[in-house]
């Protein structure tokens, strides 16, 4: 499958809608991405993907969830096969996922993140939206539940992008889309009425940076959904880890509530707000029968469960809220 094949409905859309002019860099990308970026088991999973089986859904829902179907709308045989196909893309991380009565039961409860993020945004109804490292999709779902007119993800992970296609071909045509993209390779576009970064700050190396990418895709006026690792402290308060924290080994800078909020500032954002922190807890991030490695609890010092195993506070989490002015 070429890459106009794979993202022809998101170029269709773009075409007459208000990010047409992403069109002047995202297709030459797109082939270049397809003819030089393949993982080795790239076109293996696109196969699977294809073998599964055409469905009809009883009914949707994105509002409270990402439920396709019902288990009644298929035969035992094909609920099977499709669990089957689904279970080759493993590692689950982000979701979960319900599809004809098939519990995806991923590492991550990304649903409580939704759930504390949607009280604090701007109406997405009829808006054009932007999730920057959306892993397998899942908030794009949820998003798209709340009327967005035009979702987009960006993501370089190969396998979150054929966790999404395989999700979609239950769904069938909608205003929702996966690039493989990384930030730095967005053109500034400018025209996002909301944009979102979830997990993603205190992986970049240059975390002001980071944050001017992010700015320069909002329209004037828009906003932006920050969700990232802190620490307790005042507005000059910056951990810099060492190899590794919570095992995890690209981790640069864990700011403090506070010091995010002076970066947001600095760089031009209005209105910032500190509107949710909370401790991770080994019951929103853990391992399951979909995602069988290591998880929260391994990465936790088993005598102290408030630190790491490398002595690190434990990792908590802010969601703060800012306008691009």
């Amino acid at each position: 499958m070429s890459a106009s094949e794979l993202f022809h409905s998101c170029y269709k859309e773009l075409l007459n809608g208000p990010l047409s002019h992403w069109l002047n860099t995202l297709p030459r990308q797109m082939d270049e991405w397809h003819s030089n970026a393949l993982h080795g088991e790239f076109k293996k999973w696109l196969k699977l993907v294809a073998k599964l089986p055409a469905t009809e859904a009883s009914a949707f829902d994105f509002k409270a969830s990402v439920t396709i179907g019902a288990a009644t709308d298929i035969d035992t045989y094909t609920q099977k096969q499709i669990e089957g196909l689904l279970r080759q893309f493993m590692p689950w991380r982000k979701g979960p996922y319900h599809v004809h009565g098939i519990h995806i039961d991923t590492e991550w409860r990304s649903d409580w993140k939704w759930e504390r993020v949607l009280p604090h945004l701007a109406p997405l109804a009829g808006k054009q939206v932007l999730d920057v490292g959306c892993g397998s999709g899942y908030h794009l779902w949820r998003m798209y539940g709340e009327g967005a007119a035009g979702v987009y993800g960006i993501d370089p992970t190969q396998l979150f992008l054929i966790q999404f296609l395989a999700i979609k071909q239950f769904i069938g045509q909608a205003p929702v889309h996966f690039l493989p993209l990384g930030i730095e390779q967005m053109q500034p576009l400018g025209a996002f009425d909301t944009v979102f970064s979830m997990g993603v700050l205190y992986h970049r190396r240059d975390p002001m940076e980071f944050l001017q990418q992010l700015k320069s895709q909002l329209r004037k006026g828009g906003q932006l959904v920050l969700e990232t690792l802190v620490v307790d402290g005042d507005e000059q308060t910056v951990l810099m880890a060492g190899e590794r924290y919570a095992q995890m080994r690209n981790v640069w800078f864990l700011p403090s509530s506070k010091a995010l909020l002076v970066w947001l500032q600095r760089l031009g954002f209005t209105d910032c707000q500190v509107v949710d922190e909370c401790v991770t807890s080994t019951e929103e991030q853990r391992a399951t029968g979909w995602m069988t490695n290591h998880s929260l609890v391994d990465f936790l010092d088993p005598e102290d469960l408030s630190k790491t195993i490398e002595g690190y506070p434990a990792p908590k989490r802010a969601v703060i809220i800012a306008n691009k002015g």
